[in-house]
This record gives C-alpha cells, sequence and structure tokens, in this order.
C-alpha cells in the first residue's frame, strides 16, 4: 500500500491583541502667565489711584467742567481747531505728494528745489513761519497777478488778502508739506522695485503700475506714518494763538483769565484734544486695516475691542465653571 502525500494549504492566523482598558481623555492644561497677571494687578492697582484722585480730589472742579465743556464759545473754537487741522492735512499732502515725486524724479534741478524746501521748512520753528506769514505785508505792500516779469494785471493789498486766518492756514499746511514729502518718498522707496520690471516685462501700462502695484504697497507705510503726523498737526494748531485766533486753546485761556478758574478750564481743552485725538486714532486704525490686507497674518483689533473681548471671555468662561 503506497502512501499518498496531501498538500496542506498554509493557513495564515491573525495573532490575539489583548483588550487594553478604555482610555480616558488627556486633560489639557492651559499654559501659566504668573508674571502677566503681576503685571496686570499692578497696572490695574495704579489705574485705581490715578482714577481715585481724580474724583476725591475737589481741586479738580468737575462742576465747573461740565459747565464749560459744551459752551457754545468752547464749541466754536473746537471746530476752528478742527478746521485748521483739515486746511493744514490737505494743503500738507497735496504739496508733499508733488514735492516727493520731485524729489524722485531724475531732473537735478527739482531734485534740488525739493530738498531745498524740505530742509528750510524743516528748519524753521513752526511759530516764526506762523509769524513770517502774518507780517507779510511788511515785506510786500501789494499782492499781483500776471505775466512773471511782466505786467501785473491784478494787485491786492497784502494786509487784506493774508489775514491771520489765511495766514495760519499757510502756515500750518507749508509747515507740514515738508515732513509729508519725506512720507511718502519712503514710502515709494520702499516698495520692491523689481516689481515694477516684472509689471513692464508682462506690458502692463506705467499708469496701472502706479495705481495697482506701487500705490497700495506704499500706502501701507505712509497711513501710519501720516496718521502720526495728522494728530500732531491737531496739537499743533494751539501755536496759532500767537495770531490771536480764538481756536481751542487760546479760547480756553481768554476763558480762565476772565473767570478765573485755571484748572477746570485746561481740562475743558485737554477733554476735547483727548475726544478729537481719540477720532483721528480710530479712524488711522481702520485705514491701516484696509491698506494692510493681505500682509499680516492675523487681524489686529483696536485695544479697545481687544480688552472688552478678553473680558467677555472670561466672564463666559466663568459662567462655564459655574455650571
Amino acid at each position: 500500500m503506497s502512501d499518498t502525500t496531501r498538500s496542506v494549504p498554509d493557513v495564515t492566523v491573525a495573532p490575539v491583541v489583548p483588550r487594553s482598558a478604555p482610555t480616558r481623555p488627556l486633560t489639557v492644561l492651559p499654559a501659566r502667565h504668573p508674571w502677566r497677571w503681576v503685571a496686570t494687578a499692578v497696572v490695574a492697582v495704579l489705574a485705581a489711584m490715578a482714577v481715585n484722585a481724580l474724583v476725591t480730589n475737589p481741586a479738580w472742579e468737575w462742576p465747573t467742567v461740565g459747565q464749560f465743556l459744551f459752551s457754545a464759545t468752547i464749541l466754536e473754537s473746537m471746530w476752528l481747531t478742527v478746521r485748521l487741522t483739515l486746511v493744514g492735512t490737505a494743503i500738507g499732502l497735496v504739496l508733499g505728494t508733488v514735492l516727493a515725486l520731485m524729489r524722485m524724479s531724475h531732473n537735478p534741478l527739482l531734485k534740488v528745489v525739493s530738498f531745498t524746501y524740505t530742509s528750510v521748512f524743516r528748519s524753521v520753528p513752526l511759530i516764526l513761519q506762523l509769524l513770517f506769514w502774518y507780517n507779510l505785508a511788511i515785506l510786500y505792500r501789494v499782492i499781483g497777478f500776471g505775466i512773471p516779469f511782466g505786467p501785473q494785471f491784478w494787485t491786492f493789498p497784502t494786509q487784506s488778502l493774508i489775514g491771520p486766518l489765511t495766514a495760519a492756514f499757510l502756515g500750518l499746511g507749508l509747515h507740514q508739506a515738508a515732513y509729508f514729502a519725506e512720507i511718502v518718498r519712503s514710502g515709494f522707496l520702499a516698495v520692491d522695485p523689481g516689481q515694477r520690471e516684472a509689471a513692464a516685462a508682462l506690458g502692463i501700462p506705467q499708469a496701472r503700475q502706479f495705481w495697482r502695484i506701487q500705490l497700495p504697497q506704499a500706502l501701507r507705510i505712509i497711513v501710519p506714518t501720516t496718521g502720526n503726523e495728522v494728530i500732531g498737526l491737531l496739537k499743533g494748531t494751539s501755536v496759532v494763538y500767537v495770531m490771536a485766533l480764538p481756536e481751542l486753546f487760546y479760547q480756553v485761556q481768554v476763558v480762565y483769565n476772565r473767570t478765573g478758574r485755571v484748572i477746570p478750564l485746561l481740562l475743558v481743552a485737554a477733554v476735547w484734544y483727548t475726544v478729537l485725538t481719540t477720532v483721528l486714532s480710530v479712524l488711522q486704525c481702520l485705514a491701516e486695516r484696509h491698506y494692510g490686507r493681505g500682509s499680516s497674518r492675523a487681524d489686529t483689533p483696536l485695544p479697545f475691542l481687544t480688552l472688552l473681548r478678553t473680558a467677555r471671555a472670561a466672564r463666559a468662561r466663568r459662567h462655564g465653571d459655574a455650571r
């Protein structure tokens, strides 16, 4: 009897995996910032002390502040301060942009004129420039309009043509133009020239290169510094008191010289300057966010909004823990 050889198929046996105990969810511990809380406590105590000193000291005379804060004379003087700021900013931006383009041109005469203008107007104090324009009639009795080095068709007395308000507009605007020129020039110089070369290689017209490529990138640098200059100009309008213009600071001086309430009237001026500069700061922040789109990883909110959101988040966590 012959043995018969049978082939046994290969059988793969799966390994036996022992059953593990159910895993518990990991507990995530938040990062600890002890020194941040220490700094917060110190600042909170200092802020509380400052508020207490303002509220409890009767020498501040807060009722008198409320009495003059919305008076007609103070509001009119504040409106004059706003007008001086707006007109000075408009003249400064327009002329400053022209001066910046002259400085960046390839014409040596335009470069020299722009450089000389910015050097002179940044060297002479603002109060001297205002007094110069205010007393321009001493140098030129009349101002004429006509052919250069030729006959004059219209002539006007300088004293009637350039009054105190016009002199203030000219002084503030021409003074700021020297600073705005350097701000605009720095913004355009910060743009990579390779982008313009690439746009020219693609056949994009020069006007479109300027409006769509150069200007948006330059404004990211121009806007923050310009906002600071406008805020500085708003506070610098107080210098026009030398020409007896009834702007905010001059009118406050007139009132406290008449009433003898020095500290309350100075507080009135401080409150309105704070309100106006806060409005300009918010507008500056919004402009920065608009022209800074795509250049930052996260959208930076306003500081007060950040504080409000932090307080809301902390309150929501407390309510969640209570439940």
